[in-house]
């Protein structure tokens, strides 16, 4: 069995057949995240409709405009139930700055705070804004296991870094890309017990399904990319990233 760490299923086409062909393809559980208090709602309806999708409820730094105390306080209403295992997708994205820095810093710090308190991980987004987001970090009173980098794309001393703070490392289909060599080699190092992996749907499909639509099915092909650059079986990885999944998300049966 493997796990989707990662989706937003809220964002494909059609969740239902997303979902089922995962199923069909080995894909056990899938963790949906939610961008902005609107798809905080749908995805905690989606994760209900279904008993292997969970759910992650936040603010992603594109929306952070939206942010408010009133509509954070909401947001942590929303951890309470039963399918939501993780406070997500929150970070830092200095890329699109599609919300001012200012708000986004605002916002993630808000994301950090809340998750710690209730003691749940958080999921990070983090683009061309490392050096902002290691200073949050290394500042902010964290727990055991925080939570988990997403889609990281940096190399190994980057990765070192978050490691250094307690966080898992998520690969997604961007360790298969043919210029990926410096994420691989990240893929390679990370300590076995700190790999996760996702597919980031409806965004960056691995190859061979790049330019497509991606779905939760297609994070079989970041395992293989995974296992290859480890030179382990697919077995031993679904093992470990079960194991590892579940300590990061606690919450998840």
């Amino acid at each position: 069995m493997l796990i989707d760490t990662h989706a937003h299923l809220v964002s494909l086409e059609d969740p239902d057949e997303a979902v089922q062909r995962a199923s069909e393809n080995g894909i056990g559980k899938i963790i949906s995240m939610a961008t902005g208090l609107d798809s905080c709602y749908t995805t905690i309806e989606i994760a209900n409709k279904y008993e292997q999708v969970y759910a992650a409820v936040g603010i992603h730094p594109h929306s952070a405009s939206s942010y408010t105390t009133e509509v954070i306080n909401k947001i942590e209403n929303l951890t309470s139930e039963d399918k939501v295992v993780a406070v997500g997708e929150t970070g830092l994205d200095y890329h699109y700055m599609n919300s001012p820095k200012e708000i986004q810093i605002e916002s993630f710090s808000a994301h950090v705070d809340m998750a710690t308190r209730l003691n749940l991980p958080f999921v990070v987004h983090v683009r061309d804004a490392d050096d902002d987001m290691i200073d949050i970090l290394t500042s902010a009173r964290l727990n055991k296991n925080p939570g988990v980098i997403h889609c990281f794309s940096g190399n190994w001393e980057t990765a070192q870094k978050y490691l250094d703070l307690g966080f898992f490392i998520s690969f997604s289909g961007i360790v298969t890309f043919n210029r990926a060599e410096e994420l691989r080699d990240a893929a390679r190092n990370v300590p076995f017990d700190r790999i996760l992996i996702e597919t980031d749907s409806p965004y960056l499909a691995p190859v061979p399904h790049r330019g497509k639509p991606n779905e939760p099915a297609n994070v079989r092909y970041v395992a293989e990319m995974i296992a290859k650059v480890r030179d382990i079986d697919i077995p031993t990885l679904e093992n470990q990233l079960i194991k590892n999944t579940k300590t990061l998300f606690s919450n998840i049966n």
